[in-house]
C-alpha cells in the first residue's frame, strides 16, 4: 500500500525588496512521501518567489520525468514560467526553454554538475535560464521549524533570503549562476 502525501498549509507574508512585492501568500502543499524536506522547501520558496497569474505547483512534477515542479500556463495553453528543483538535465531544460517563455531552476545541490551540463550539451536558449541555488544547511535548519500549519514571514533584501517562524529567523544568500561563463 502506498503512503499519503502529507499536506501543509502555509500562511506566508512576502516582503520581497529586491522585486518590490508586497503580499500575503495562503498555500496547501502536499508533500509526496518520496520528496524530501530540502525539495519541498526549494519548491515552495521557488513558487513564493514567483507568484503570478495562473502559477501552479504541478501534481505529477514527482512522477513524471517531463512535468516541471511549477508552472504558469495561460488558458489558451502558452507556458509562461516552467520551474525546476534540483538539477534537472540539460535535456529536459533544452525540452523546457523551446516549451516556455521564462526557465528558471531552484537548486538545493550543489549546481556546478548542472552547469557543466547544460555548457556541455546544446541547450535552446541556455544563457537565458536562470539557475538559483539555496543552501542546504539553510533548508535544514527551516525544516526543522516545519509543522502542518505554519505562519512564516519571507524577506528578500539584496540577494539574501530570510525565513522567520515566531521569533526565529534564518538567513542565507540565494546565488545566482550564470550559465555561461564570463
Amino acid at each position: 500500500m502506498a503512503l499519503p502525501s502529507m499536506l501543509y498549509r502555509f500562511q506566508i507574508e512576502l516582503s520581497d525588496v529586491d522585486q518590490g512585492v508586497y503580499k500575503s501568500v495562503d498555500l496547501r502543499v502536499a508533500q509526496h512521501p518520496s520528496e524530501s524536506h530540502p525539495y519541498l522547501l526549494t519548491r515552495l520558496l521557488a513558487f513564493v518567489l514567483n507568484e503570478r497569474e495562473f502559477l501552479e505547483m504541478v501534481a505529477e512534477g514527482l512522477s513524471d520525468p517531463d512535468a516541471p515542479a511549477v508552472r504558469a500556463v495561460t488558458p489558451g495553453g502558452d507556458i509562461t514560467l516552467w520551474i525546476e528543483v534540483g538539477n534537472p538535465s540539460a535535456r529536459k531544460l533544452h525540452k523546457a526553454a523551446k516549451a516556455a517563455r521564462q526557465v528558471l531552476v531552484y537548486t538545493y545541490k550543489d549546481p556546478e554538475p548542472l552547469l557543466k551540463d547544460i555548457r556541455e550539451n546544446k541547450v535552446f536558449h541556455a544563457e537565458s535560464i536562470g539557475i538559483w541555488s539555496i543552501d542546504q544547511k539553510f533548508l535544514q535548519a527551516v525544516a526543522a521549524k516545519l509543522e502542518r500549519k505554519n505562519a512564516w514571514g519571507i524577506m528578500v533584501n539584496d540577494g539574501s533570503l530570510t525565513v522567520s517562524v515566531g521569533d526565529w529567523s534564518e538567513t542565507t544568500e540565494m546565488r545566482k549562476h550564470d550559465v555561461l561563463p564570463a
